[in-house]
């Protein structure tokens, strides 16, 4: 059933995937900078390595990732009274790589926290799978994820398709993963709790990349 609906909306969510205890543990590893709203860097950190090996690995989510694709990425996010942020509908296309490659059709090069991104071939952009691991509660009024069913069968869509659409919030408790693929068009509010809304989003994906491309990381 869930893989039904991972391949029909482009999303599913997952319950308790890791305990309250854990994800405690969790937040407590997480080091950014003071006002920071997060990182895009953990994966080469030893906890979260493991941490992204540990989800390879849960039963839970066996179907959803294949056992063949590795952890190319984690980021951090967190939304709070003092660090609060919104992000329009969009889709998520750039990959972390190793160094520049001069290849056809490779585009919109940047470097983010000292790493170097791309966008990503179309035929890695199909096969790649984002877990929003939540560290804390998200419902309505904490900014969660809004995401638009099915987008991500339209593909890569040109700036001026990306318009609003209705979007669906998705709330979730401690410990819940959020698989989505990244290019489902998703968004995000500002939050109006007084609480904390963390998110670990690690990215998997093919071992191997096109083109002489090859990831900065792959766990």
């Amino acid at each position: 059933m869930k893989q039904e609906q991972f391949a029909s909306d482009g999303y599913v969510v997952v319950p308790g995937v890791l305990t309250p205890a854990h994800c405690a543990r969790l937040a407590a590893s997480v080091s950014v900078g003071a006002g920071a709203a997060g990182s895009r860097s953990l994966l080469a950190q030893d906890w979260c390595a493991a941490l992204a090996i540990e989800l390879r690995r849960d039963s839970a989510l066996a179907g959803l990732i294949p056992a063949t694709h590795v952890a190319v990425q984690c980021n951090y996010f967190e939304k709070s009274a003092s660090c609060n942020w919104l992000v329009p509908l969009h889709q998520d296309l750039s990959i972390p790589v190793a160094d520049r490659v001069d290849g056809a059709g490779l585009r919109g090069w940047s470097e983010k926290e000292g790493e170097l991104f791309v966008h990503a071939p179309p035929e890695v952009l199909g096969q790649l799978i984002a877990l929003r691991l939540h560290l804390d509660p998200c419902g309505a009024v904490d900014g969660p994820l809004k995401v638009v069913p099915g987008s991500h069968a339209s593909g890569r869509m040109a700036a001026g398709a990306v318009a609003d659409r209705p979007a669906l919030a998705i709330e979730a408790d401690i410990g819940d993963a959020l698989l989505m693929r990244p290019l489902l068009l998703h968004a995000s509010s500002k939050s109006a709790g007084c609480g904390r809304r963390r998110v670990l989003h690690v990215v998997f994906g093919p071992p191997a990349l096109p083109q002489g491309l090859s990831w900065r990381h792959a766990i």
